[in-house]
């Protein structure tokens, strides 16, 4: 097809370091065989992109490797775009047209490691991804482009931009409630009820188990925790989480808590929350390292201990939940800004009292759903 009239030069926000983030006007991007070329509509910031900002020193779990994005790189992973540009190879690899607004994973497999060979795509060696290096720019710009080899998915264009991209969190906390294994007679604990937490619990209601507990200490996120399926809330400001959820389930403990908050304590919690052969599914990335007695693991309790990375194949069942509408995803896509006002996003994020998921708009105008603080 012929190419589409597009401006010469576009905004993006450019990583110069941490705490070191600027708008700027680069050259629109130019697509390359099999490449699409995007005009992004909305990309969510999350709180890795806030860890990645602050530059923490162990976030990616490598003191030889950075925890920021690579200089000069544009961040930006939860990502939703209208396709403005592709060739037959990209028709042929991802089956979309002209038009389509797709959905792209975060991680750009190299498609011939270990763990690509034998479907673990999401732990690829090269780890190569969407807005943390300049090979891959992410979604903090007005137009990008998806490569050959990415995940790219389509999602309807009848739902809001900023719902579009919540598909990227939202497989990633499915992914947690797959590792979870969880069945109908068990007591599920999510640790944190912001947008993973909030996404814990919808994939865990799927499951249908007996009962869903949500904890945290925000009380407007709890009654979305309602909405999003949570049978019980405790607010652990208030209220000792370990001693009524032992109450609750006749002094043994719950069989799967799912944590979702970065936070140290929350591992302790959920630690002493389980009961014996009970299983433990991490999600968050920490800023500090963390320190328990590993006897709980152990001699105590035998514990089943997972991670959990990324979505690998939860794509279609997030993107499911969003276009079929069993998320209340106006109250959770708290706050929409213009690229400008990336600063302000990431200072909503970092406060984390008025917002659940703030998303920058390129070419857009500021929103603020009703509701919300």
């Amino acid at each position: 097809m012929a190419n589409v009239e597009l401006p010469q030069t576009m905004q993006a926000v450019v990583c110069h370091g941490p705490e070191d983030y600027r708008l700027e006007e680069l050259p629109t991007p130019k697509r390359g065989a099999g490449e699409l070329l995007v005009r992004v509509e909305a990309v969510g910031i999350c709180a890795s992109d806030l860890k990645c900002y602050h530059g923490a020193a162990k976030f990616w779990g490598d003191e030889n490797r950075p925890a920021w994005a690579e200089t000069e790189a544009v961040p930006g992973h939860e990502i939703t775009g209208e396709i403005v540009e592709l060739d037959d190879a990209a028709r042929a690899e991802w089956g979309v047209e002209a038009g389509d607004r797709v959905v792209v994973e975060q991680i750009v497999p190299c498609w011939d490691c270990r763990y690509c060979d034998t479907g673990n795509y999401h732990m690829c060696a090269v780890h190569n991804m969407y807005g943390f290096k300049r090979a891959n720019p992410g979604g903090m710009e007005e137009y990008m482009v998806m490569t050959p080899g990415s995940l790219v998915h389509k999602i309807s264009k009848d739902i809001p931009p900023a719902h579009a991209a919540f598909a990227e969190p939202l497989s990633c906390a499915l992914h947690a409630v797959e590792r979870a294994n969880i069945t109908f007679a068990d007591v599920v604990v999510v640790a944190g009820c912001g947008p993973i937490g909030l996404g814990m619990i919808a994939g865990a209601a799927a499951k249908y188990p007996a009962q869903i507990v949500a904890l945290d200490m925000d009380e407007r996120k709890l009654e979305l925790a309602k909405k999003t399926g949570a049978t019980t809330v405790i607010n652990i400001a208030n209220e000792d989480a370990v001693a009524k959820i032992k109450e609750m389930t006749g002094g043994y403990g719950a069989d799967v808590y799912l944590e979702g908050t970065g936070h140290p304590s929350a591992v302790l919690q959920g630690l002493n929350c389980l009961r014996k052969l009970g299983r433990f599914v991490e999600y968050s990335v920490f800023k500090d390292d963390v320190s328990v007695d590993w006897s709980i693991i152990s001699d105590d309790k035998e514990l089943d201990v997972l991670g959990a990375h990324l979505g690998p194949g939860c794509w279609p069942a997030a993107i499911r939940l969003i276009e079929e509408g069993k998320l209340p995803m106006d109250e959770i896509c708290t706050h929409q800004l213009p690229l400008a006002d990336f600063q302000k996003g990431l200072d909503l994020v970092s406060a984390g009292k008025e917002s659940i998921k703030v998303s920058l708009i390129p070419g857009g105008a500021s929103t603020q759903n009703a509701g919300q603080a």
